[in-house]
């Protein structure tokens, strides 16, 4: 348990970091940086690769955006076997939905109790 626990902080941990690096020693912007996570996701898990590190580490790699490029490209490739061709439209929403539902509502809940301000 803790084992998974410290895989899970690790993994986190270095996908954040390497995040950091790129805004410090880049001149990416950090809309660039999280769109580039999100097509390495869908890259790594399209080939296979990003699965392993999800069921090695859990959270630390399917919570941030290279594990919802992974789940699009998961639902895609599920669409694609069961719909065909067709599969390749619907399965990314339909495999993000609940995410993109729950992004949804929590930000416009956030929105509802704080107040905006000018900025100076």
């Amino acid at each position: 348990m803790i084992e998974r626990l410290l895989m899970a902080f690790l993994v986190g941990g270095v996908i954040c970091a390497i995040g950091q690096i790129l805004m410090d020693k880049t001149k990416l912007t950090p809309a660039r940086i999280l769109t580039f996570y999100v097509v390495a996701g869908v890259i790594l898990g399209a080939l296979g690769i990003y699965q392993p590190l999800v069921d090695a580490a859990g959270a630390g790699a399917s919570v941030p955006l290279l594990g919802f490029g992974n789940t699009i490209a998961e639902g895609v490739r599920d669409s694609v076997q069961k719909d065909g061709a067709l599969g390749i439209f619907t399965g990314a929403l339909t495999s993000a939905a609940a995410g993109i539902t729950a992004a949804l509502i929590f930000s416009f809940a956030a929105a509802a109790v704080t107040k905006s301000a000018d900025k100076a």
